[in-house]
């Protein structure tokens, strides 16, 4: 893979202990949606420790954008303070794209997409490049959050249900009792029934899943038991994010 240099040129709260990253788009990085890159704090070299100064994000950007974009919870370690801290026009450093497990492939087959927490992160992408192709391919995306104020992009996603004719969202809320957030919409956990329920109406979906390990491992354990071929299952587990 290809180290490419940048520049971070903005930040901004998306949902209560999330942010988004805003990087300048180095000339001649290419990637497809779902794919993921190494966001480096500093330049290094060979055989340096990079456990504070590296960590994985998928991107959420789409490859038509002009700039790139990640987001990630921030909780309380080294590599997420210093980069929170970081002002505008600092240089970074961009090893990647890779991963290839969340890029939907060519067919035409329908998608399902189900996500947890930040795992929503490559599913923008997938949804910003299907909204600006104006993509005909039926896609249902399953999001799930503790509550509202955890729930990052709703508000775009949303606004994608209405500019791509073929997707669908539903959004559950797991915690209410912890909130006194307002919300209308669907609430509890994942399972088969909800699954299949709200993919009724379309036939031979791909599966792809994205978000903790726990959540991951619980959706493709639900997908087996209601007979999908695990060849229809693509999975990726957020790790330490």
């Amino acid at each position: 893979m290809t180290v490419f240099t940048t520049r971070l040129t903005g930040s901004e709260q998306l949902a209560e202990g999330t942010r988004a990253f805003y990087l300048e788009r180095p000339a001649g990085f290419d990637y497809q949606p779902g794919q993921a890159v190494d966001l480096l704090l500093v330049e290094t070299t060979e055989g340096q420790t990079l456990q504070n100064v590296s960590h994985t994000f998928s991107l959420v950007s789409a490859p038509h954008e002009p700039q790139l974009t990640l987001a990630t919870r921030m909780r309380d370690s080294q590599y997420k303070r210093t980069l929170g801290s970081m002002p505008e026009g600092t240089p970074l450093w961009l090893d990647g794209p890779f991963g290839t497990a969340l890029v939907p492939d060519s067919t035409q087959r329908p998608l399902v997409l189900i996500a947890g927490g930040i795992g929503i992160t490559p599913f923008i992408s997938i949804l910003r490049d299907a909204a600006y192709r104006q993509s005909q391919r039926p896609v249902r995306l399953l999001y799930s959050n503790r509550r509202p104020e955890d729930c990052a992009f709703l508000a775009e996603l949303q606004a994608l249900e209405c500019t791509i004719p073929t997707f669908r969202m539903l959004a559950t809320m797991t915690n209410m009792a912890s909130t006194a957030a307002h919300w209308t919409g669907a609430t509890g956990y994942l399972n088969e029934a909800v699954i299949t329920g709200f993919c009724q109406d379309i036939q031979q979906p791909l599966y792809y899943l994205s978000g903790p390990p726990a959540l991951v491992e619980a959706m493709y354990d639900i997908l087996e038991g209601a007979g999908i071929d695990e060849d229809d299952i693509f999975s990726e587990s957020f790790t330490g994010y």
